[in-house]
Formats: C-alpha cells, sequence, structure tokens
C-alpha cells in the first residue's frame, strides 16, 4: 500500500515548480528532463553545457544531500527483473522521443503553459500509468 504524505508531497511540487520557474527565469529554457538529460550528449549545439549538467548533477545530489542531513534513508523499490527494467526505460526513452517531450516538461512546464500539445501529452501518459497500475494491482498481481 502507498503512503498517504500531503506535506512532503506539496513541498516537493512546489520545490518542483519552483526549479521550473528559475530555470525558465535565468535560461529561458523550459525544465523538461529528457530534453535536459538528452542535450548533455553530443553534438553541443549551444554553450548550456554547464547549466544543463548542474541540473542533472542537482538531480542527482538533492536525494543524497537529504539522507545525509535526515539520518534516514529513502525508501524506493527498483524492480531486479533486468529486462523489465530494460524495456521500460527503452518505452520511456522512445515515449519521450517521440512525444517531444517527457512527464516534467508536458506535466509541469507544458500545461502551465497552456499548451494543446501538453494537455494531450498528460493526458496520454497519466491514461495508460493509471491503466498500468490498475493491470499490475489487481489483473497480473491479484
Amino acid at each position: 500500500m502507498t503512503e498517504f504524505t500531503p506535506i512532503a508531497s506539496l513541498l516537493g511540487g512546489a520545490l518542483i515548480g519552483l526549479s521550473a520557474v528559475l530555470l525558465m527565469a535565468w535560461e529561458g529554457r523550459i525544465a523538461g528532463i529528457s530534453g535536459i538529460a538528452g542535450r548533455l550528449l553530443p553534438p553541443f549545439t549551444d554553450d548550456a553545457f554547464p547549466s544543463r549538467l548542474g541540473f542533472v548533477i542537482g538531480l542527482v545530489a538533492a536525494p543524497l544531500l537529504f539522507m545525509a542531513m535526515s539520518g534516514q534513508p529513502i525508501p524506493h523499490t527498483v524492480s531486479p527483473d533486468i529486462a523489465l527494467m530494460t524495456a521500460a526505460g527503452l518505452l520511456v526513452g522512445f515515449g519521450s522521443t517521440w512525444g517531444n517531450g517527457c512527464t516534467s516538461g508536458h506535466g509541469v512546464c507544458g500545461l502551465s503553459r497552456l499548451s494543446v500539445r501538453s494537455f494531450v501529452a498528460t493526458g496520454i501518459f497519466m491514461g495508460v500509468a493509471i491503466a498500468t497500475v490498475f493491470v499490475t494491482r489487481h489483473v497480473i498481481g491479484g
């Protein structure tokens, strides 16, 4: 069962929103993780490499900093099934490429900009996520 954490969720959402606003204000760029991470690889098309690298380092460093400050591990579950994880990673990569963005780019930044394409993309990936959870919990697992 998933634990209900409204305060932590609210704070996390506020920090995600703040980081998206700051990136837009300082760099004029949308905080889409797949685009930022994908543009860390050559060919480099502009001089924003240091800010992209800093953004990705921040994504990795934030939970490490939390653990160091709180003394608590971050509970998470990762499947030991390598084939499943590989297929999931390929599907996410394909989806974010085909959809011209990822959940953060469309769901956080696109919706706030009232982008029709982002409304459609977010509706599709949220619908698929809901259906996947339902099937894995109630059809396959249940």
